[in-house]
């Protein structure tokens, strides 16, 4: 008599005396995730174990946070641009006042960072 798991097409791998579920996993998507990948897997590790679950059981986790990645460098990319355009942060203010430059660049980021975190990984 198979069990059930032999009738949905499953085998068995004898070691010694024990019988183990001969498990393979699929193949994964190649990527990198980069830190918005982490961060998200973070996020959905300690706050949604379910859905971290879920898609690591399915195979989908690795492309999840691949695509994670790739939408927040896109994201970051356009609201750093869209920031610095809208408060003067031009070239002219980096050549003329490296120091005022840079920090206004860093507050930028950080603020287009905060936005990404919010609207991204903790969604």
């Amino acid at each position: 008599m198979k069990s059930l798991y032999e009738q949905k097409g499953g085998s068995y791998l004898q070691v010694g005396e024990y019988l183990l579920p001969n498990l393979v996993m699929d193949d994964q998507p190649e990527g990198e995730v980069g830190i918005w990948g982490w961060r998200r897997k973070e996020y959905l590790k300690k706050r949604k174990p379910g859905t971290y679950n879920a898609m690591l059981m399915q195979g989908t986790l690795t492309q999840h946070l691949i695509d994670t990645k790739e939408a927040a460098l896109d994201m970051m990319e356009a609201l750093v641009k869209q920031m610095a355009d809208a408060e003067g942060v031009t070239e002219e203010l980096k050549r003329r006042d490296q120091m005022a430059w840079v920090g206004a660049m860093n507050n930028i980021r950080n603020r287009a960072e905060e936005i990404v975190r919010n609207e991204l990984i903790t969604c």
